[in-house]
């Protein structure tokens, strides 16, 4: 595999209004400009575009054009009451491609993120050249190890109450748990939450949106929607050491490889959930020989 070294360079901030025939939505992006290949990122729920940095800067050094998406309700985009299902969300998706006239994107998507890419390649077929799943597209809660039912998962997947912490330690605690993250990986996580003036944070994505996309996810089936999708697809499994979930994830991985009609899966183990943010060089390097000479290679006419 090739190997690429991450880039000094920094993303632009920047603005989009999609649904221009609705009510409107503004997303917030992060672009690296590039010649080659566009990739848009979509990060995982609660989470933000910023998690993406090393993966983004690592694509552009290597020529490529990176657009990362704050998902409605995270980060710096706009936060209406509704529109947390899969239906919509997608249709952001769609939308934004079409609003920053993207043509064959390979979209990437982690953890639930990597579900909203499933879903999206099983409603717009053709629209993309390629998918990444990282650590996602492959969840499916009701073969979660805390329990089959709704209430089980709510429980257990119930995000901690940490409005009113100091950002201090949540920068902390979030270094502890993740003592092989750089300083880079742990401030774009921290951008998870909205620092308030009392140097307090709260999450960007409030409690019942929150809830609202952890139910769509246990609801989602998405043994009936790899059937649907045409684009190759590049599955891509963090082992973190939790035995239980790996094992349930590699009964999903399978799952998935006997649905799809095209994909590739490449295992991460002793890596974090967040693959994008724990090995982010690595991530960037398999993405590019994927489009050089793998799974992403061929025409997309094919």
């Amino acid at each position: 595999m090739e190997s690429i070294r991450n880039s000094a360079a920094a993303p632009t901030d920047l603005y989009t209004n999609i649904h221009p025939e609705g009510d409107g939505l503004r997303l917030h992006l992060l672009e690296w400009p590039g010649a080659g290949q566009v990739y848009v990122l979509l990060h995982g729920l609660a989470s933000n575009a910023r998690t993406w940095g090393g993966v983004g800067a690592a694509l552009a050094a290597a020529g490529n054009r990176v657009i990362a998406v704050d998902q409605r309700g995270h980060g710096l985009s706009d936060k209406p009451d509704a529109g947390y299902d899969f239906a919509s969300i997608c249709a952001d998706l769609h939308s934004l491609l079409d609003a920053l006239k993207l043509e064959h994107p390979i979209i990437v998507g982690q953890s639930w993120g990597g579900n909203v890419v499933l879903e999206f390649g099983a409603r717009y077929p053709g629209r993309a050249r390629g998918l990444a799943f990282v650590d996602g597209g492959i969840l499916d809660l009701q073969e979660h190890p805390s329990g089959a039912d709704w209430e089980s998962i709510a429980e257990a997947l119930r995000p901690p109450l940490l409005a009113g912490t100091p950002r201090s330690a949540i920068q902390q605690m979030i270094a502890q748990h993740n003592p092989e993250w750089d300083d880079a990986g742990v401030e774009a996580t921290l951008a998870n939450f909205e620092l308030l003036p009392d140097g307090t944070v709260r999450p960007w994505l409030t409690l019942d949106r929150h809830m609202l996309i952890l139910r769509a996810l246990w609801e989602q089936r998405p043994g009936d929607l790899y059937p649907r999708v045409t684009e190759p697809v590049l599955i891509c499994a963090a082992d973190d050491g939790n035995v239980a979930w790996t094992v349930a994830k590699h009964r999903m991985v399978a799952a998935a490889q006997g649905l799809l009609a095209h994909s590739d899966v490449q295992w991460f183990h002793n890596t974090a959930h967040d693959i994008h943010v724990h090995r982010p060089a690595e991530l960037a390097s398999l993405f590019v020989n994927a489009r050089a000479h793998g799974i992403w290679s061929g025409d997309v006419s094919e």
